[in-house]
């Protein structure tokens, strides 16, 4: 690439860089929970129409992604599920085809109270900004779009068709990116700038959401001895899942990216419900939880080692052996993915690309690094034959009280995209 675009392209991001602070705090202002995206999602389609790209706004149906691979099961209604994609479409069509993938859903704030400032009220301090989702991942979705925007101001184009992905469902099922699949949105390569700290992700594990049933024998709680208290009964049911997941971390059944990790994969109870009132035995508690799996741990050996375990727990335990569990899985169905073993010459092409370009854009070198978490880019690296890069800002409290993303690290991530994509899409004359 000649240092001359190379020179305006940065420049062009900090002429626009108040701009892109700007239209960050609006997106993060909108409170994007699941279910609750369509306002972000106008935000954003009124955002990539006025740039002139094509847009495609539409909701997602169940029926046409449920018998593709990747596709996790969901308990709730899909009728507000609604996915955004911005393509340019190049003239010469001479370079490398992309998706710029990022995900406008965000996770519930939590009590308000143990907030410093309200979360949808985005506020910059000392160098970040604060608010939830800022950092995860709508930072991401502004460095994508400001790249872009960074070409158009030095009055290029890609020169290969560029498909700008805001998806939903990442957080929970990750259905909003492959019911993108599913509408034909292919490429050569995509890019998901997750905030992990301008690294690129070598690795990522996959995830299991699944809830446990258990019903007790309810009793007024002066004669709790003659009653079966369910909420009790899911102790040992617990403590073996747990043993499970220690077995699961022991060194012989590490994959090689996580061979350096003690505890790479996390067992997490996330909710716990049970019992009707307080002066009676509970006759009932349901438990949610999330279980980590390695790449090429295969998902449906994992939910039969996870049902025999409740089921042997549950058939050690005086009551429970008389009314066993019940797993119900709904949510995160998602198998781990390696970046690390795509040995094409594509996935190292790309990788090549972005590595010339964050060290261009940040004078250090790319660093690679296993995630201890899942992201959209299994669907693409796994189901669609597509290298998929993720690389983003550095973030802080994600899924916590005050999530914040540092703003200089969003520069340089807008920087070093809007170089890969001069680098791999190719450029041609607006």
């Amino acid at each position: 690439m000649q240092t001359d675009l190379k020179t305006r392209l940065f420049d062009a991001v900090d002429r626009a860089f108040d701009r892109q602070i700007a239209f960050l705090a609006e997106l993060t202002a909108h409170p994007s929970l699941r279910g609750q995206e369509q306002s972000a999602q106008d935000f954003m389609a009124a955002e990539l129409s006025a740039r002139g790209y094509e847009v495609d706004r539409w909701q997602i149906d169940v029926e046409d992604i449920r018998h593709l691979p990747g596709f996790s099961p969901v308990l709730g209604p899909y009728e507000d599920a609604v996915n955004v994609v911005g393509t340019h479409r190049a003239r010469t069509r001479k370079g490398r085809s992309l998706i710029l993938n990022g995900h406008i859903d965000v996770v519930p704030a939590g009590p308000l109270d143990m907030w410093d400032s309200p979360p949808f009220e985005p506020r910059v301090a000392d160098g970040w900004l604060y608010g939830r989702g800022g950092g995860d991942m709508k930072a991401g979705l502004a460095s994508n779009l400001f790249a872009l925007d960074a070409l158009t101001a030095c009055g290029v184009a890609p020169a290969a068709d560029v498909f700008y992905q805001s998806v939903v469902e990442e957080e929970c099922t990750g259905n909003g990116a492959l019911a993108c699949l599913a509408r034909g949105y292919t490429a050569d390569a995509a890019l998901i700038p997750e905030p992990f700290a301008e690294q690129l992700v070598t690795a990522q594990l996959g995830v299991i959401w699944f809830q446990v049933h258990l019903k007790g024998l309810p009793t007024h709680v002066a004669y709790a001895g003659s009653g079966a208290n369910a909420i009790e009964a899911a102790i040992p049911v617990i403590q073996a899942l747990h043993e499970m997941e220690h077995r699961w971390n022991a060194a012989e059944n590490r994959h090689s990216d996580y061979a350096h990790m003690d505890h790479a994969l996390n067992l997490n109870v996330g909710k716990f419900q049970g019992g009707d009132w307080t002066s009676s035995v509970p006759a009932w508690s349901t438990f949610d939880v999330r279980m980590a799996i390695f790449p090429g741990q295969s998902i449906d050996a994992a939910k039969a080692e996870i049902e025999r375990v409740i089921l042997d727990a549950a058939r050690g335990n005086d009551f429970l052996r008389n009314a066993l569990p019940e797993v119900v899985y709904h949510g995160f169905h998602a198998e781990g993915y390696a970046l690390s073993e795509d040995g094409s010459e594509r996935a190292a092409s790309a990788i090549a690309a972005l590595d010339q370009a964050h060290h261009t854009a940040t004078g250090t070198p790319l660093v690679r690094e296993a995630i201890t978490a899942t992201t959209d880019a299994r669907f693409f690296g796994l189901y669609a034959d597509t290298p998929a890069l993720v690389y983003g800002p550095r973030a802080e409290a994600i899924h916590g009280f005050n999530e914040r993303v540092e703003l200089e690290s969003m520069r340089r991530v807008t920087k070093a995209t809007a170089l890969f994509i001069a680098d791999w899409c190719g450029i041609e004359e607006r």
